[in-house]
């Protein structure tokens, strides 16, 4: 295996055993909620007049799969639509008392969990550091250029 594929393979078991260590205390904490729906009100909750479309490009969903997860929460209280006075086209969302609960919830157990792993980010220099925030940041952008090659080649299919 080279670097390149024991890197990634390293994201993937760090990601995996994130969602391993995890998964208990989310579910039980947040019964009733999926994980894209907690994460989807964490958005909600942290950013102005989003809407469907605003979802789905940073879920990287359908509008049509973020339609239905929209009205799901809708349903379970935890979020409702309003319009702007001055543009009744566009359905905005935000956060009901309840939302923000559940929310507050998911903060705190983040919190809980980067606690428990602060030894390990205390353990690197700050160069190391900057190191890897660097990479990221270059394989994102490099991930969002492909992306945007996809569907440009798609729209003109």
């Amino acid at each position: 295996m080279n670097h390149e594929e024991r890197l990634l393979a390293g994201f993937r078991d760090v990601y995996n055993k994130l969602v391993w260590l995890n998964k208990s205390k989310m579910e039980n904490s947040l019964s009733g909620y999926k994980p894209a729906e907690v994460h989807c009100l964490e958005f909600i909750g942290k950013n102005n007049e989003v809407n469907v479309t605003k979802l789905a490009e940073a879920f990287y969903m359908t509008r049509s799969a973020m339609s239905k997860m929209t009205k799901k929460l809708t349903e379970k209280g935890v979020i409702e639509s309003y319009q702007k006075p001055e543009n009744k086209k566009e359905i905005y969302f935000r956060l009901t008392e309840k939302g923000r609960e559940v929310d507050q919830i998911h903060t705190r157990l983040h919190q809980e969990f980067q606690e428990r792993d602060k030894p390990v980010f205390d353990s690197i220099t700050r160069q190391e550091l900057k190191g890897m925030l660097k990479f990221v940041d270059r394989y994102n952008q490099h991930l969002d250029k492909e992306m945007n090659k996809q569907k440009t080649k798609s729209k003109n299919e």
